[in-house]
């Protein structure tokens, strides 16, 4: 808590004033970035189906992979808080919306796997110390041209 405190400029009393345990901080982030992933499946809907929906979503999800690579990315990679956060309701029905507008209907369990798989690449690449030092829109394009190979649609 004392680390959390120094970095946000604040005492160690502010922070339990707002959060009571650790796992309350990790919850507001994660919750956090659940709203932005909801965001960008909302505005992605909007497109009215087909490849403009599917080009949305993942030029959604590489932004925000690449807009919060250095701050919570690695936060949400943690295997711990992956187990805390496995049957969450509200995560699943996201993930289940995601790969529904990612994939070509009638792909069952494969679709899953597809979305499970290109999630997990981007959020890992974006923080993996061979791009550290790239710009964040080179990267955006790349890992954008490498998603749409990766679900086999035109590039």
């Amino acid at each position: 808590m004392q680390m959390i405190a120094e970095e946000v400029g604040v005492t160690k009393a502010a922070i339990y004033h707002q959060y009571n345990t650790k796992d309350e901080i990790i919850r507001a982030v994660a919750e956090a970035e659940l709203d932005r992933l909801e965001l960008v499946l909302d505005e992605a809907e909007s497109e009215g189906g087909g490849s403009a929906t599917r080009d949305a979503v993942i030029a959604g999800i590489v932004d925000l992979a690449v807009d919060r690579r250095r701050e919570v990315s690695p936060l949400l990679n943690d295997p711990v808080i992956g187990r805390m956060y496995a049957k969450d309701s509200r995560l699943l029905r996201l993930l289940d919306r995601l790969s529904r507008l990612l994939m070509e209907p009638g792909k069952g369990r494969e679709s899953k796997l597809a979305t499970a798989m290109l999630t997990a690449a981007i959020s890992g690449a974006v923080m993996h110390p061979l791009v550290a030092d790239q710009d964040d829109r080179a990267l955006r394009v790349q890992l954008v041209r490498l998603a749409r190979r990766f679900l086999e649609l035109p590039t």
